[in-house]
């Protein structure tokens, strides 16, 4: 029985996290544990996780259970009809495409969309449809301005909770995305990805008019603006507009607010934009 209750726990939707629940192996010495029911052994075990994991329904053709296991139907339904019903064996469900493996026959129907390009959940409001229904929820809310994910700390929300992880990230200062290559750490792994490419030199994104690459999705945009003529970005104190956020802003100091972010650290100087502040360095560095 050791065995069985060291093998893994459905957690949603997320791959399986190989924790095992050494701390909770039944012990035969003990008055509490002492049963010679299996299924009592497994209630047992089970009840005592039910506060640490989300409650979901499964159904039973989604459950692989220890075939040594003797639960009749009506057991195993009433255990997934109030949460996971969770001991399984291995991951049984294979892609038949890549090495892909998963615990829940669900699970590999979402991943096949991935091969066959299937988007069976259709948004009735633009022309946008997706692999599974939880990515259609998430695009619904830009339709309707939910955002269910609210911090604590300041009057953020949003409509995703992987976005309210990255934003906690603002108050905690953790940046657990480290580089491998020199002391570079980032909240946000898209972030790394994109950091690594200094060291590779790797510029996968190439413009189609010109011979331009650069190493980010964002950059090229703005690159492509040069070709088209669009300027996006509009001040709203007189009818000044440009290709980017970050020349707006600077347009903002220099015209409107007088402020100046960029200030010396060798004397009193302050300016508007980063490179009038790398100008004037060059005046005590002898540059």
């Amino acid at each position: 029985m050791e065995e069985l209750f060291e093998s893994k726990l459905i957690e949603k939707d997320e791959p399986m996290e190989e924790k095992l629940l050494a701390s909770e192996t039944l012990d035969a010495s003990s008055p509490e544990h002492h049963t010679d029911n299996t299924e009592d052994k497994i209630d047992l075990c089970i009840k005592k996780r039910t506060r640490r994991y989300t409650k979901r329904k499964l159904n039973k053709s989604d459950v692989v259970v220890d075939p040594n296991i003797s639960t009749d139907q009506s057991s195993v339904s009433n255990n997934t009809s109030e949460f996971q019903f969770g001991y399984l064996v291995g991951k049984p469900f294979k892609c038949s495409e890549c090495d892909y493996t998963c615990c829940i026959s669900s699970n590999l129907t979402v991943h096949m969309r991935k091969h066959t390009g299937e988007k069976p959940f259709k948004c009735n409001v633009c022309d946008y449809s997706s692999a599974d229904s939880s990515t259609l929820v998430r695009h619904m809310r830009r339709h309707t301005g939910e955002k269910p994910y609210k911090c604590h700390r300041c009057d953020y929300s949003s409509a995703d909770s992987s976005y309210l992880v990255r934003h906690m990230r603002k108050h905690t200062g953790e940046k657990p995305y480290k580089c491998n290559k020199c002391d570079y750490s980032c909240a946000v792994s898209s972030t790394l990805v994109i950091h690594m490419r200094r060291h590779t030199g790797e510029k996968p994104y190439k413009c189609n008019e010109c011979d331009y690459s650069c190493a980010d999705s964002s950059t090229l945009v703005k690159h492509n603006r040069k070709h088209t003529g669009e300027k996006p970005y509009k001040c709203n104190t007189c009818d000044y507009s440009c290709a980017d956020s970050s020349t707006l802003a600077m347009h903002m100091r220099r015209r409107h607010t007088g402020e100046k972010p960029y200030k010396c650290n060798k004397c009193d100087y302050s300016c508007g934009n980063s490179s009038s502040l790398v100008k004037h360095m060059r005046k005590h560095s002898g540059e």
